[in-house]
């Protein structure tokens, strides 16, 4: 007994001390986090939502965040807050952009009915210059006409209905989407046979590329192919006052023809859409192709053929 006592205390005492030699080796639960451990680190970068923001060009530009994997509502109020200077997400803004709503404005209320939006923005948002002011109207359309379930856009301030461009005189109407043109251009020689196109270019700000809309007035007196004369905008170098903007459809490329039909459109190129000799269209091409036909059609896919063979389908809300 008295041996088995004996073992008994020796075994203990040895315990302790490999303990207190543990303890004295490793003091605090910190340094054993710096033991060489594999370790699985999970990231939740959020969901990517579209954004017209300012960029250094003074152009209403398209460009990406993270956003809340959200409700519709939810998603619309914080892209809004993404264009608000000042606002909570003001520090994720890409470099080379900046935000354009004015600081202090709030969303009072939201309602989407129909795939139309109504908010309701507090009166700081007429605190905008009359400089920016069509600008931001265009940011607001284009941004949440961007989500997925929000065709429409209404605009009130502090529950009225907003009727004019703000500080200006300029008459806007109900139910505004797309159609109300970005960065608009007006080659017009008489107000008569008055058309509009939408033609989507290449920028850049430190060697990151993004995508400038142009909404182009023209004379329409000969009933050209609004189509047609897309693909020959981007197939030409920007001139005039379009600054610093790029296509990258080559100046050959031409359209053979066309099928519009619902939401999908059909184009069938000649073989020097092609990129290289290859089988592939360059996807700077196909995404400003495509952003131009949505924008100016309203068109959800987009069908690339080459002499009647198809090369590709792109739907224009996989576009980030």
């Amino acid at each position: 007994m008295l041996k088995r006592m004996s073992i008994r205390k020796i075994t203990i005492a040895t315990l302790s001390l490999i303990i207190l030699t543990l303890i004295y080796l490793f003091p605090e639960n910190e340094d054993i986090n710096k033991l060489d451990v594999p370790t699985k680190i999970e990231y939740n970068e959020g969901i990517i939502g579209v954004v017209y923001l300012i960029d250094s060009d003074d152009y209403v530009a398209r460009t990406t965040i993270s956003t809340c994997d959200c409700s519709t509502l939810d998603k619309a109020k914080d892209l809004i807050d993404t264009l608000t200077i000042d606002g909570e997400k003001s520090n994720i803004i890409p470099n080379g952009f900046r935000s354009i709503i004015p600081s202090g404005t709030t969303i009072l209320n939201i309602d989407l009915k129909d795939k139309i939006l109504t908010i309701d923005f507090s009166k700081e948002l007429l605190d905008v210059s009359e400089k920016y002011s069509e600008k931001m109207l265009e940011s607001i359309i284009y941004t949440l006409t961007s989500i997925d379930g929000i065709d429409k856009v209404n605009i009130k301030i502090e529950g009225k209905l907003l009727k004019n461009i703000p500080n200006t005189k300029k008459i806007i109407t109900t139910n505004l989407d797309k159609t109300f043109g970005i960065n608009k251009i007006y080659d017009l020689t008489t107000t008569y046979n008055i058309d509009k196109y939408t033609v989507y270019y290449v920028n850049s700000y430190n060697d990151n590329y993004y995508y400038v809309p142009i909404t182009k007035y023209i004379n329409n007196n000969d009933n050209q192919d609004k189509v047609k004369v897309i693909i020959e905008e981007l197939s030409n170098s920007p001139t005039g006052s379009i600054n610093n903007l790029i296509s990258y459809l080559d100046v050959t490329t031409t359209l053979n023809n066309y099928e519009l039909k619902d939401n999908l459109i059909k184009l069938n190129f000649n073989d020097t859409i092609l990129s290289n000799n290859s089988n592939k269209i360059l996807e700077e091409v196909i995404e400003t192709v495509g952003l131009s036909m949505e924008s100016s059609y309203g068109v959800e896919e987009v069908s690339f053929y080459v002499n009647d063979e198809k090369i590709q389908d792109i739907f224009v809300n996989d576009i980030k």
